[in-house]
């Protein structure tokens, strides 16, 4: 089986949609989509407006449906963060200096168990997502035990995710057996962007999945779009013309 995560297009935040640049990129992606003949069987996508703006262009071309999946909506927790205290903050968005001297923010295990994020209720909703993802993973054949998943009807079904880059790397700790804490803050997503997962099955019945290709923007590439900045800081802190906090 194999899986495609899209982010939406470069967003306008203030009226939930995309911006002209957004548009393109969307544009651009399913005209790139139906030249490589891409294919999937299952559709699925969030009801946030800038994600349904984005796969709209592709399911146009393609002659395709999706399903509007509640969970896809960006990941909503918010915490105080340790570096302030005017508001709370997203809680997948710290300093580097604050989370990587915890080393439980490492493990998958333990990662939620932090004060801050107990107190944001992070694991809860954590655990409401991915018990989700889990459902429709098992309606496709696939159920996780410990670390891996058996293929209780294993096949070459293609399907397709538009969300966010927030829940993307939830949904991907979950694949992985990983903290979301390290793909948040160690991957950047570009908007429009495409992250594939495969199956792979070494032994009947037991499978699990593999990152095939991370945050790709070809279609973005080919036609000479820059990609947006949406999700990245300052390359250096004396960049004035670059995003800081």
């Amino acid at each position: 089986m194999k899986l495609f995560f899209i982010r939406h297009g470069d967003p306008d935040y203030e009226k939930d949609s995309l911006t002209e640049k957004g548009f393109r990129e969307a544009s651009l992606l399913a005209d790139y989509l139906y030249q490589t003949h891409f294919h999937m069987d299952h559709c699925y996508v969030s009801p946030l407006g800038r994600a349904k703006d984005t796969a709209r262009f592709t399911l146009e071309k393609l002659q395709a449906q999706a399903v509007e999946m509640e969970w896809l909506r960006e990941f909503p927790c918010r915490i105080w963060r340790p570096d302030t205290d005017d508001k709370k903050k997203i809680c997948w968005d710290w300093l580097p200096a604050d989370w990587t001297v915890n080393d439980d923010f490492y493990s998958y295990e333990h990662w939620i168990e932090n004060a801050r994020m107990s107190e944001g209720e992070v694991g809860e909703e954590y655990r409401r997502v991915t018990s989700a993802f889990e459902e429709l993973l098992n309606k496709h054949g696939y159920k996780k035990e410990g670390r891996v998943f058996m293929a209780e009807r294993a096949n070459n079904e293609t399907i397709v995710f538009f969300c966010h880059f927030g829940i993307t790397a939830v949904l991907l700790s979950y694949l992985l057996s990983i903290s979301p804490m390290i793909l948040w803050h160690n991957f950047v997503a570009a908007p429009s962007s495409v992250t594939s997962v495969v199956t792979e099955e070494r032994r009947k019945g037991i499978a699990s999945f593999r990152v095939t290709g991370y945050a790709d923007i070809s279609h973005l590439k080919t036609a000479n779009e820059p990609a947006a900045p949406a999700a990245r800081f300052c390359e250096c802190f004396d960049n004035d013309d670059e995003r800081h906090d």
